[in-house]
């Protein structure tokens, strides 16, 4: 009983923690995701590029989060192999950092976080508020995970199990390296693993010996993560989760077997085992990043070698090609839907290229790169013909009334990415050719306020897409939220614009037009890209049909 209790108290404590750390992350990327992508592509040295990973990975506990979000700017383009690398690299090392922080014991902090946090989350309306609230609860949510590992421990460290298990991991150290693998790809979460194995190694539940090797086998598995989870992405996205994986694996195994055939580790005790496993682990990624950085652009030619642009793994949503409506499977709802399905998220990808540069051109000036995102529309406008055509084909009536609502919605909102691909094109691209030909430039704040906007719309369009992918409604419930804040933001900007004007901002009176109509634009392009959200939150009951008053009399009373 002793060993069903003591499994059952560590499961439940690994869990807590997992929770925990992903409540961090999740409340950090709704309060700041937008920005990531700025932050991330703007260093243009290498060491700039990894010192943004180390931070990022700081602040989403995560450097799987980091290498995911750098898969995705690459897959797009905005980011090249050896600035990604350098970023993944740096997010190894924030990791491994953000671990000596949480080490520290600060029971005492757990009160105080939770009060706050629970209160700014609970009772504030503001979005960025709430999820500082969920960070904060997080945070305490880690420490109390901990302490309940180390309590879980407590009936078990005397029995003959435990040493056992221990003893055994520290004279095989191949195996405790695979067992610390496995544990961080299980818990898909490095951060997670290595906790658990300094607190264990804090108690004195498993040797140093064993908890080096955990932890460098940790370092194995964390790599394994984001080739996992981009398993499906076009290839060119991979080759920087497999270059690190190259890169760590290799210097895991190499640091493996020198701590365990040449005797450093009786040196390295004299500040404590759960310090030495720590300073170990920050030691291995600061090393890593040293060796590598010098490197990682010649890398790109093996990556490419590894996993070329033919690979399969994913499409091009600009590729004509490439369309998703199957004509085989009309007669058949439970695959034309599907189909119809895929054909709306690959017009919702297009859209997303238009948008996504369209800060970047606004700031060049472009006219070919402006000319090239204007001409994308005829693909989109082509693409909703295409599903327009395939609607007129669907035998409807011998169809379910579900099955039908369900197709009119994708239709719908085909129509509603259309208008959202006119928004860029005859809207937002017009007038940044107007702001080149004219030579104008945006006062620093004003500008400030564009970008913020438009990176939150970009973040916005992502989660429609999920939503459309997935039909979840509290992503749904989250999208129809973030339009408010959308909404609210392009209010604000808008008096701060006109604040600007009356105390006599040059730069603001000159480019107030464009100000302003790139802020409804931006603001109307994300409201046609959420129109997803409602036909699923008003079927599920989450939606009112009116927000007007019913009856004056009743309003009265």
């Amino acid at each position: 009983m002793a060993i069903l209790g003591f499994l059952l108290n560590l499961a439940g404590a690994t869990m807590l923690l997992l929770f925990a750390v992903r409540m961090v992350r999740t409340g950090i990327e709704r309060a700041f995701g937008a920005s990531f992508q700025r932050i991330l592509t703007e260093k243009e040295s290498l060491l700039g590029a990894s010192s943004a990973g180390l931070g990022l990975a700081i602040v989403l506990q995560s450097s799987a989060a980091v290498a995911l979000l750098v898969a995705g700017f690459s897959a797009s383009g905005v980011m090249a192999f050896g600035t990604g690398l350098a970023v993944v690299l740096g997010g190894d090392l924030g990791s491994a950092l953000i671990i000596q922080v949480l080490s520290f014991r600060l029971d005492w902090l757990v009160p105080l976080l939770l009060s706050v946090g629970g209160w700014l989350f609970v009772k504030s309306d503001q979005k960025r508020l709430r999820q500082y609230g969920r960070i904060l609860m997080g945070v305490a949510f880690i420490l109390i995970s901990l302490r309940f590992l180390r309590e879980a421990m407590d009936p078990i460290r005397e029995s003959a199990f435990l040493p056992a298990l221990a003893d055994y991991l520290a004279r095989d150290y191949i195996t405790a390296f695979l067992v610390g693998a496995a544990l961080a790809f299980i818990m898909h979460s490095s951060v997670a693993t290595i906790l658990m194995c300094v607190t264990l190694v804090a108690i004195g539940a498993i040797p140093l010996e064993a908890g080096i090797s955990l932890v460098l086998g940790a370092n194995l598995g964390s790599a394994l993560i984001p080739i996992w989870l981009t398993r499906g992405m076009p290839p060119l996205a991979r080759r920087v989760p497999f270059a690190n994986f190259g890169l760590r694996g290799s210097w895991a195994f190499l640091m493996l077997l020198t701590v365990n055939l040449i005797p450093v580790t009786q040196y390295l005790t004299m500040i404590g085992p759960a310090q030495t496993l720590i300073n170990t682990h920050i030691a291995f990624n600061v090393t890593l990043l040293i060796v590598a950085l010098p490197f990682v652009h010649r890398l790109g030619g093996l990556a490419e070698a590894y996993l070329p642009d033919g690979a399969q793994g994913g499409t091009n949503p600009l590729d004509e090609s490439m369309s998703a409506l199957d004509h085989s499977v009309l007669n058949n709802p439970r695959l034309a839907l599907p189909s119809l399905k895929r054909e709306v998220l690959r017009m919702g990808e297009m859209v997303e290229r238009m948008a996504a540069p369209a800060m970047e051109v606004y700031e060049s000036g472009d006219q070919d790169r402006i000319e090239e995102l204007i001409a994308l529309d005829q693909l989109v406008n082509k693409t909703l013909s295409g599903i327009r055509q395939y609607m007129a084909s669907l035998p409807l009536a011998e169809w379910s009334k579900p099955d039908i609502k369900a197709a009119r919605e994708l239709a719908e909102y085909a129509i509603s990415l259309e208008t959202a691909g006119d928004t860029v094109a005859k809207r937002l691209m017009p007038l940044a050719r107007q702001k080149a030909k004219k030579g104008l430039s945006f006062s620093p704040a004003g500008w400030s306020e564009l970008r913020s906007l438009h990176e939150t719309v970009l973040a916005s369009m992502r989660l429609a897409s999920n939503v459309l992918l997935s039909e979840d409604i509290e992503s749904a419930r989250l999208l129809v939220g973030e339009k408010g804040e959308i909404a609210r933001f392009e209010r604000k900007s808008r008096k701060k614009h006109l604040k600007r004007l009356a105390e006599g901002g040059v730069s603001s009176f000159e480019t107030s037009d464009i100000h302003l109509e790139t802020l409804r634009g931006l603001r109307d392009l994300n409201s046609q890209c959420a129109a997803i959200a409602y036909p699923l939150l008003y079927r599920s009951g989450q939606l009112l049909e009116t927000r007007l008053i019913e009856s004056l009399d009743e309003a009265d009373t």
